[in-house]
């Protein structure tokens, strides 16, 4: 039985990896290291350990200790951070990895970094600045009227900001101590979409968009956006995936692992590629896999150098307009557009019926 240790093991983007290898159809051995030991005890793993922190001296030694006593095979991390450390020590791991190249991970973890490479390959993207003074912060609000402040490095939207009030802009900056670490974006619309995909040494394996129609408390962020997706629906979109496939392309000659595409639409509805959630799958992934496409078992296959599952083609297998649904406390729904509708078309039914009763009445 194959033995695989999953970092971040009780967070909800590791959580979905593992519920995913349960779905597979081999039994796995999941070994969950946590640094936080509440989030730990959450982890569905047949073991569980608490490790450090990756800013800590310790974290590489303590991680070969857990994989010393539990056979651990292969390591897949979804924390930023993790990935992070553990790219640049590949070396010292001693377990397999299945990681795209170090130079690609520290790229895509650099917002400022994708943005230039992007431009330089001319993708359409939206205009960007690094605000390092007061200066770079006006620039950016005489350049465009609506700005996007966000960090160039960091996940989730944490400390995103859309503003159309320079002095909000400057009071944010100096309230995050963001100086130097933010950049300012032209501000382009609410509508994203997420473009899934995972590479074997230079070619794709299989990739799928998926789109989000909300974000869940979207009110409770400055910039209405939490990086817990509420609502998403399958896409497919010849558009996307040549944009998304250009774009990771941009970054790295010879893709290799897992490359998640964010690109949100501008005014004239074109998406531009706007994050690589680079090494890890989205939050939401357990949405493909509940629907039959299950990349964290693909990766693991490929990681041990055995065949994935095959799938009906490339580029978006999954049909679209399939439903995933979820939120705090409750189990994620899978379902349809179609099955939305036909709640929307069964109110405005019952609203034209009790409108007609309320006529005759009058009459």
């Amino acid at each position: 039985m194959k033995k695989i240790l999953v970092t971040g093991a009780g967070g909800a983007p590791a959580l979905n990896f593992i519920k995913s290898l349960r779905m597979a159809p081999e039994p796995f051995h999941l070994i969950g290291v946590d640094c936080d030991v509440y989030t730990l005890a959450r982890a569905q793993t047949d073991e569980r350990h608490l490790g450090l922190r990756a800013s800590e001296e310790e974290y590489i030694p303590v991680l070969n200790d857990i994989i010393a006593a539990s056979g651990a095979e292969l390591l897949f991390a979804q924390p930023d951070p993790e990935i992070s450390v553990i790219s640049e020590n590949r070396h010292r791991i001693n377990a397999a990895t299945y990681l795209p190249a170090k130079e690609t991970v520290a790229m895509c973890q650099d917002k400022y970094r994708t943005y230039e490479a992007w431009r330089n390959a001319g993708l359409k993207v939206p205009e960007t600045l690094l605000v390092v003074s007061p200066e770079d912060l006006r620039a950016a609000f005489d350049a465009f009227p609506h700005v996007w402040l966000r960090p160039v490095i960091g996940a989730a939207g944490r400390g995103a900001l859309h503003t159309e009030s320079l002095d909000e802009a400057r009071m944010w900056l100096d309230f995050t101590g963001g100086w130097g670490r933010y950049t300012a974006a032209a501000y382009l619309s609410p509508g994203s979409v997420t473009w899934q995909s995972l590479w074997q040494h230079g070619e794709l394996v299989v990739a799928q968009g998926r789109k989000r129609l909300y974000w869940e408390f979207a009110d409770r962020a400055p910039s209405g956006v939490t990086g817990i997706t509420g609502a998403a629906v399958t896409v497919s979109d010849p558009v996307v995936d040549e944009i998304a496939l250009c774009a990771v392309t941009a970054v790295d000659g010879s893709p290799h692992g897992v490359f998640s595409v964010d690109l949100t639409y501008d005014d004239k509805g074109v998406p531009n590629p706007t994050e690589i959630n680079i090494a890890r799958f989205f939050t939401t992934h357990l949405f493909f896999s509940s629907a039959g496409l299950n990349m964290p078992y693909m990766l693991v296959k490929l990681a041990f150098g055995e065949e994935p599952p095959p799938v009906a083609k490339k580029v978006n297998p999954l049909p679209a307009g399939l439903l995933w649904i979820r939120g705090m406390d409750m189990e994620p729904v899978l379902t349809d557009l179609e099955t939305v509708e036909q709640y929307r078309h069964g109110l405005a039914d019952r609203l034209r019926g009790r409108d007609l009763a309320e006529s005759v009445r009058r009459d």
